[in-house]
């Protein structure tokens, strides 16, 4: 089985570079809004991720008892936080004690080019919670402003570690260049 942990910041692209990854692999993917807007829809009120982490920890623990050929996870990754530190570290561990390859994909954009892609269709269709735009960027550039969520050079030390700065690419551009590098 192969784990490929797709993150980066709010509106790099993680969700339509994964749904590009599927469709050119065998991988599926679970993007994170799949737990995040039923939470939300039931508990709305909910801005902080405990809630929605254990939700997509509970379907990541089923997956990996199943014999599909491997899943995209993505998510946001704060580096500045310990607990995203310790809960990307637990993710990995679950599919690696599994028997399981985990590749990292991390995935860079400028703030102008996320908040371009903020608005985008395909976004909005997938995303209920982000259809208010004007919260959903106050909400990016709070992130930005409290977190940091790009890598340091050397940072990560996983031998199956990418950074791709995805701001002139297509998102079957990005898949296509992830499938290569680590023969997907």
């Amino acid at each position: 089985m192969k784990l490929v942990l797709l993150f980066g910041d709010c509106a790099v692209g993680k969700m339509t570079v994964g749904q590009e990854l599927a469709k050119i692999t065998d991988l599926r993917l679970f993007h994170n809004h799949m737990t995040i807007e039923p939470v939300l829809e039931i508990f709305w009120h909910i801005r902080t991720g405990g809630d929605r982490k254990t939700a997509a920890n509970g379907v990541l623990s089923h997956f990996v008892k199943t014999d599909h050929y491997g899943l995209i996870f993505t998510f946001i990754w704060a580096f500045d936080c310990r607990e995203d530190w310790a809960q990307t570290a637990q993710i990995a561990d679950l599919f690696q004690r599994h028997g399981a390859e985990v590749y990292y994909v991390e995935l860079v954009a400028p703030q102008k080019v996320r908040l371009q892609r903020n608005t985008t269709e395909n976004r909005l269709r997938h995303k209920p919670s982000k259809r208010n735009i004007a919260l959903s960027n106050r909400l990016l550039l709070r992130d930005d402003r409290d977190h940091r969520m790009v890598s340091r050079p050397g940072e990560l030390p996983f031998a199956n570690y990418m950074k791709i700065d995805n701001t002139h690419l297509s998102a079957a551009a990005t898949a296509a260049q992830i499938k290569a590098h680590f023969d997907l």
